[in-house]
């Protein structure tokens, strides 16, 4: 599996989480492309190498145009919802906007409603969460980890004059989250954590170091230079090893509730909900219900550093009034994702490597759909011919072929 540890010695915002993405290797002119699908005008995403206190460093810049506009949280829904980025993206990009809106609602004591992002940094934001999430589905990222948060302190400067720093927003989604700070290497006199980088963070990232074998570090800049201090958000690339199946199952939480009441066109956003909240498997299954009401039993499998974020989404997004959590057990095969040149084109496919070391691909639906409309042909035949080409090309890639 691959992962991605970031490393906040100077704190982090979104232009330095990208940074660090591009600087691991991420192309901008990938980037660029996927990014044009939130057909949004009025900026610019480039990247420049910079040195901070002399180590080398990518740094990602957006330049919006000004104007006196504002945008509310439903603004943001509406543009995110009618761009035609992939599902789980345009619900991991709203859950960020949602956490950001919800703590600076507390913080100044306004709705989430309410909350009205600046134009110029509304359309900063977007670009620097959505080309972060982005980001991490074209390198492979399969799961996010940090470093304690490095905050800062002194004055921050925004739209409505000057605050302490960190920010009261960033502190909100901080306690929110339950996540851990520390002071890194001295705190420095400036706001080093960012509501953009805090919500990402938050949001996205396991606190702690995980084992890994390491693949690559990427350098993300901030915006200054400064002497003695490097002012870069360092992300580690790296990959963890299966343990086999029969000796090490995975722990994980069951998360369900029963529900009666609800309208049943709420289930799929529910269940977008609780993905982003961290969950890797949502169901629902039909069950009969006191007063012989037809219900569903809404269940979720997630890793336990996750269940409080998950079961928040429950009662959150629908109408039960608890959930049960009980522990249990998977045994799983590694899983790797990857691109390959197949007949019909470019497309990405999913393997599964087993104890023995045998291997057993299949395409991803999304790439044989969009080969499907591209070269006219069925979707059922783009399968029958990209299933053979994916399991050779994974094969050649992890290991050997699965034995009859």
């Amino acid at each position: 599996m691959r992962i991605l540890y970031f490393d906040g010695v100077s704190g982090a915002s979104g232009d330095m989480i990208l940074g660090a993405l591009l600087d691991l290797g991420l192309s901008l002119d990938d980037l660029r492309a996927e990014l044009a699908a939130l057909r949004l005008d009025g900026y610019t995403l480039r990247a420049e190498r910079v040195q901070r206190a002399g180590i080398a460093a990518t740094r990602a810049i957006v330049e919006a145009q000004a104007t006196s506009h504002q945008r509310t949280l439903s603004d943001i829904g509406t543009i995110i919802a009618a761009s035609a980025l992939p599902e789980p993206d345009r619900a991991r990009i709203m859950t960020v906007f949602e956490r950001l809106a919800e703590a600076e609602a507390e913080a100044h004591g306004v709705t989430p409603e309410e909350v009205h992002f600046h134009e110029v940094g509304a359309i900063d934001a977007i670009v620097d969460i959505a080309a972060v999430i982005t980001g991490l589905r074209l390198l492979a990222i399969e799961k996010v980890y940090s470093a304690p948060l490095v905050l800062g302190r002194g004055i921050a400067r925004g739209e409505h004059g000057e605050l302490p720093a960190p920010a009261p927003g960033t502190l909100r989604l901080i306690e929110r989250a339950g996540a851990p700070i520390a002071a890194g290497m001295g705190e420095p006199e400036f706001e080093a954590l960012t509501p953009t980088g805090a919500a990402l963070l938050t949001t996205l990232a396991t606190f702690g170091r995980p084992a890994m074998r390491l693949l690559r570090t990427g350098y993300g800049a901030g915006g200054r230079d400064i002497a003695g201090r490097p002012n870069v958000l360092r992300a580690w690339l790296g990959e963890t090893q299966a343990e086999p199946a029969s000796t090490s199952p995975a722990r994980l939480l069951l998360i369900e509730c029963n529900i009666d009441d609800m309208n049943p066109e709420i289930y799929e956003w529910a269940r977008e909900r609780i993905v982003a909240a961290g969950a890797i498997d949502v169901w629902y299954a039909p069950v009969q219900m006191k007063k012989n009401r037809p219900g569903a039993t809404l269940s979720a499998l997630a890793p336990p550093e996750v269940e409080a974020a998950v079961a928040n989404a429950f009662l959150r997004e629908t109408s039960t009034l608890g959930v049960r959590v009980r522990d249990v057990w998977r045994h799983e095969a590694e899983r790797k994702t990857f691109q390959f040149s197949s007949t019909l084109g470019e497309a990405q496919a999913k393997a599964r490597v087993l104890p023995d070391g045998a291997v057993l691909a299949t395409p991803e639906y999304d790439s044989c759909r969009a080969l499907a409309e591209a070269n006219g042909l069925p979707l059922i035949e783009v399968y029958r011919r990209l299933e053979p080409e994916a399991q050779a090309e994974a094969i050649r890639r992890f290991g050997a072929p699965i034995q009859g």
